[in-house]
């Protein structure tokens, strides 16, 4: 393995970059137009450009990212976290394209990857489950047939994928169906498949998760365990490693589950295996994401294991570096850093980072995508780095997080710190106190929360391609169309903004309209949810301002700016 592409970008396309650079092995970022001046793209040996602004046409294109692998003569290819790192197929067509696939076998992620084959394989080797559904569903009908047998709540999930996308929990049986449309959609976004299953939802679990390395001959060593209860939207926020009040025999069960479900398909590479913990103490199977985790920092700090580089390792056929799983040395926490207001539910924010101090001293590390200058982007994600602090002891790695959070500033997009630092101090989150749940932050914290600035809009960064000869070759040259507009705005061009119209409905969010919940011309009241957005890969709901009559002036599947007209209410 001497040329590694990244089939990713920000933050985890930044921690591969550099554990190549340790490891004496060249690094390939690939970007799409907006990302051309990103930080991955500035730090790696060689970038190739993806040629699109969506996801689909970019990270999410298995053809693109081998184009570009063949242009740059990588020789392996790291899927990071998201975008195609769960897909089997991309992994059969990097192997078959002659490549090193920095990841499980396409029939470990085939098998654990499809949650429900997932569930059988879990039930084969003895884990605990909820009660679900072993086939996908075929409609909304199938998941009210449940909820009826089976009780409320429910979940449903999406079949293929994971990072809490294409989850929805159903309370009300009157709101199932539209629930399940929901995740359906979502899921189809996130993962370019829409199928889902159902089961039996835990109320106010704790969310516990073992991360495993595979050598992809049946050898399986579980490197420890972490807790990432602490979600909104079933997404999580902060993290910690090992997972805290577990019992002896609670931990034993669950580092041997994992053992046995990823064993029973000769898992190769880092794995994770999640589980729900309810407050009653049932135990049960969650799902296994075949590929890095966000939060794998956290395990790093408390064993010393560089998870990149056992992947390294790993898809080049020298196994795994040590055979026990490691005792843990102190506590360590991670922040994901989300540009998100959650004084407004947690509604991305994206535009430009003018200003940001990183923290620093004893304990405390740094992961990101972004520096100051920098845009998040609407189209993507919208973690943006990662605060992970570590210390002798858990009371001792909350002191340092408190620390580190109040010298941690981001000016520009609203971002989720201000919880953070609520959030360390809360009764329920104190090592003696220790009582949060995958729910608590919309049950506890969420009505607290004020809601921060709204950031300017991030510019158009796409790029204006115009085939030019070189030297007598034709070339395809690539220009910022934020350029073009700067020569357009220097000869006179620019349009004067015209006065708001008090009846316009407006996005409040940039993102892709994906539903319109109200009919044209149908009368709305003040703060009916009217219209569906898909923000940075979230489902956000548009409300009416006004009571009035609806008219919509955008169409489902336009891409719309924050504070972009889709209608009036008149």
């Amino acid at each position: 393995m001497n040329k590694v592409l990244i089939a990713n970008r920000g933050e985890i396309a930044v921690r591969v970059i550099r554990a190549c650079a340790e490891a004496g092995i060249a690094s390939v970022a690939v970007y799409a137009d907006q990302d051309a001046e990103a930080l991955h793209v500035r730090i790696a040996d060689e970038a190739v450009g993806l040629g699109g602004t969506t996801a689909a046409d970019t990270y999410l294109s298995v053809a693109a990212v081998l184009r570009a692998a063949a242009a740059s003569g990588a020789d392996a290819v790291h899927p990071g976290y998201g975008f195609l790192s769960e897909s089997a197929e991309f992994a059969r067509a990097v192997e078959g394209a002659g490549l090193i696939w920095i990841g499980p076998s396409p029939e470990s992620i085939d098998a654990l990857g499809d949650k429900m084959t997932a569930r059988r394989i879990a039930q084969k080797v003895g884990a605990p489950l909820a009660a679900g559904t072993d086939e996908p569903l075929a409609g909304p009908a199938e998941a009210v047939a449940f909820a009826e047998e089976h009780g409320l709540p429910i979940a449903i999930k999406a079949a293929y994928g994971g990072g809490g996308r294409g989850i929805k929990v159903v309370r009300e049986l009157s709101e199932v169906a539209e629930s399940f449309d929901a995740a359906t959609r979502e899921a189809v976004v996130a993962f370019g498949r829409g199928e889902c299953f159902v089961e039996r939802f835990l109320e106010s679990p704790r969310h516990i998760e073992v991360q495993v390395l595979g050598d992809g001959q049946g050898g399986i060593v579980v490197v420890g365990d972490r807790d990432c209860s602490m979600q909104r939207r079933n997404q999580k926020l902060i993290e910690e490693a090992p997972a805290p009040g577990l019992s002896a025999e609670q931990r034993s069960r669950l580092h041997d589950a994992a053992r046995r479900i990823c064993g029973e398909v000769s898992y190769r590479g880092a794995g994770t295996v999640e589980f729900l913990l309810a407050a009653d103490g049932t135990l049960s199977f969650l799902e296994v994401n075949t590929r890095l985790q966000v939060e794998h920092p956290v395990t790093e700090e408390v064993t010393g294991v560089d998870l990149v580089r056992e992947q390294f390792r790993i898809a080049s056929g020298l196994g795994i570096s040590f055979e026990e799983t490691p005792e843990p040395r102190g506590h360590a926490f991670e922040f994901r850093i989300n540009a998100e207001d959650p004084g407004r539910g947690f509604l991305p924010s994206p535009g430009a980072v003018e200003s940001l101090r990183v923290p620093g001293g004893p304990g405390v590390r740094w992961d990101s995508g972004i520096e100051a200058g920098d845009a998040v982007q609407p189209a993507f994600d919208s973690m943006i780095a990662k605060l992970i602090v570590h210390a002798d002891t858990r009371d001792a790695a909350l002191v340092r997080a408190r620390r580190a959070l109040r010298e941690l500033q981001i000016e520009g997009p609203a971002t989720v710190t201000g919880f953070d630092r609520l959030a360390v101090d809360e009764p329920e989150f104190l090592t003696e106190t220790f009582a949060v749940h995958t729910q608590w932050i919309e049950q506890t914290l969420l009505p607290r929360l004020e809601p921060q600035l709204r950031p300017a809009p991030v510019e158009d960064a796409g790029m204006q391609r115009f085939g030019v000869e070189i030297d007598g070759r034709r070339v395809v040259l690539g220009v910022p169309a934020a350029l073009l507009r700067g020569f357009a705005a220097s000869s006179g061009s620019e349009a004067a903004a015209a006065t708001a119209d008090p009846a316009e409905l407006r996005a409040p969010a940039p993102g892709t309209l994906v539903r319109w919940l109200v009919d044209e011309g149908a009368a709305v009241e003040a703060g009916a949810a009217v219209a569906v957005l898909d923000a940075m890969k979230m489902e956000t709901q548009v409300t009416a301002h006004r009571a009035g009559t609806l008219t919509q002036t955008a169409s489902v599947g336009d891409a719309v700016g924050a504070d972009a007209v889709i209608g009036r209410v008149g």
